[in-house]
């Protein structure tokens, strides 16, 4: 049976051939088709309301995680959290992910001392932190920001700084609502935003104090 096989497929090559289409040419378009499909697979996703703004929101920040806003929405969908407290955690603990101590660890989640947690991935770490605060913080009823500051972190000012950029992106939300989505938040966006492959993170020493903003790290 497989000599027949072999025997049939020489003898299409040798017919391709003799029409003048050389095989690289053929392999090259079977290996293009199969891509075109990957790519659509990938581009045929959108991003739901919340993760478009997020992205956007990220993007002003050149966050190293704003393609993944959809990892964002969905993990707090899936854990019933406030869909901005991740993201605020990560701009008070990283700058959005632009200053971590490695392994996509962008919430300072274990950090202290010598000791650092590290995540395979951006979409690892934002899933295991988001259950680590629905089980370990809001399940114990430290709710919002102030409240989880007790136990999270040693700086006084961190549930204030949080607070600050969960209210900023919400503020961002509605503006951008009011800009963009004539119809409200019910309209989804075209925009093929969603990461296939995580990147590596950016690292870089850069300190950031603006004007009536937090100074986050």
């Amino acid at each position: 049976m497989n000599k027949i096989f072999t025997i049939f497929v020489l003898f299409v090559f040798a017919l391709l051939i003799s029409l003048g289409v050389a095989p690289d040419k053929i392999l090259a378009s079977e290996n293009s088709s199969s891509n075109a499909d990957v790519s659509d697979e990938i581009t045929s996703k959108k991003l739901d309301k919340e993760a478009q703004i997020l992205q956007k929101y990220l993007a002003k920040f050149s966050s190293p995680m704003q393609d993944h806003a959809q990892d964002f929405i969905d993990a707090a969908k899936l854990y019933n959290l406030d869909w901005k407290m991740l993201p605020a955690i990560a701009g008070v603990e990283s700058t959005f992910g632009k200053h971590i101590p490695g392994g996509y660890n962008a919430y300072g989640w274990g950090v202290y001392g010598t000791n650092v947690i590290y995540f395979t991935s951006w979409t690892d770490g934002i899933f295991t932190v988001a259950k680590g605060l629905r089980e370990g913080y809001l399940n114990k009823g430290l709710m919002e920001p102030y409240a989880i500051n007790k136990v999270y972190a040693a700086s006084p000012t961190w549930g204030k700084n949080v607070t600050y950029f969960m209210n900023d992106l919400e503020k961002f939300a509605n503006n951008y609502a009011e800009d963009f989505l004539d119809i409200g938040f019910s309209r989804e966006s075209t925009e093929p935003k969603i990461a296939a492959i995580s990147a590596n993170p950016a690292r870089s020493s850069l300190s950031e104090a603006m004007a009536g903003r937090p100074v986050i790290r």
